[in-house]
């Protein structure tokens, strides 16, 4: 491996990884290194611009903590997120579609029975959600797991709070549900609306030097599993929202897009007296069967 040029230098790389075990990693590592050094040829990367790359990817990773995950959001921005979303999730078109996990899902949301308040105080329009699990050809999925998060009014998700407040309400505008035996399922939460993603770090300047904005439009996170069903991850988004057809992390579909419903004080769906506004939101959702063709 001596006198190795720009020239050659891809090839010796490739040669140094013959000795790889296993099969798929060999072939990401190829692929990745042969477009590495093609994109670097390509632009005549310089090493204050490479430099700069590493410097970038290094406070990517000091702000990422349990709380906050920059790289999802990096992902994300880029586009990769919901281009490796898409292409691993093809589904039937009567299937509701897939979309990006994000970085506020966190594992033990606690549990609520239907028709109980997964917003737990958090700040927000109140908002009645109904709706049903199908699967492929219209039948009722009951016992499916429901897990459901969403931002308050403020565009915060619980998590990004201070760990005081944190710790006198760990949980607020997440939870963990089953439909019914029909394959129904209501809770009550919060109105969804716009906010914009954590810009306050390195994503956030990558954003501002490409004239970006880092604005969601509204939306409510699912993830729902079901026996002999595909996961599902998904979100509903809030129709008439201005970010639509610019949301920062590309996720939005048509078929995702869904009213929310404005009611004026009065009597709930849920028979509740309500003494200011509300919203409803009813949507159907629909898996796709285990080894289904797509």
């Amino acid at each position: 491996m001596r006198n190795i040029s720009e020239d050659t230098i891809t090839q010796a790389v490739l040669a140094a990884m013959s000795g790889c075990k296993n099969d798929r990693l060999h072939t990401v590592m190829i692929s990745l290194v042969q477009h590495l050094h093609s994109f670097a040829r390509e632009v005549k990367l310089t090493e204050s611009e490479w430099t700069y790359a590493i410097n970038f990817l290094t406070e990517v990773g000091h702000i990422t903590d349990d709380k906050r995950q920059e790289f999802i959001l990096l992902s994300d921005t880029l586009g990769l997120s919901m281009l490796t979303t898409t292409q691993n999730n093809s589904k039937p078109p009567t299937c509701t579609e897939t979309t990006v996990l994000g970085p506020f899902f966190v594992e033990g949301s606690p549990d609520y029975e239907n028709g109980e308040d997964i917003s737990n105080g958090a700040a927000g329009l109140p908002c009645f959600v109904t709706g049903h699990v199908r699967g492929l050809h219209g039948e009722a999925v009951p016992n499916a797991t429901l897990e459901v998060w969403q931002s308050d009014e403020d565009g915060n998700y619980d998590v990004q709070y201070a760990a005081k407040q944190q710790a006198e309400v760990k949980h607020q505008g997440r939870g963990r549900l089953r439909t019914l035996a029909d394959g129904r399922f209501h809770f009550r939460s919060i109105l969804a609306e716009a906010y914009p993603i954590p810009h306050d770090g390195p994503v956030g300047r990558m954003l501002e030097a490409l004239g970006r904005h880092p604005w969601r439009p509204a939306h409510l996170h699912f993830w729902i599993n079901a026996a002999g069903y595909e996961p599902l991850i998904t979100h509903i988004f809030r129709n008439g929202d201005k970010y639509l057809d610019s949301d920062a992390v590309f996720g939005v579909r048509s078929t995702l897009v869904a009213d929310w419903i404005e009611h004026p004080a009065g009597v709930a769906p849920d028979g509740t007296l309500m003494d200011t506004p509300f919203y409803t939101l009813d949507y159907e959702f629909v898996l796709n069967p285990v080894g289904a063709a797509s």
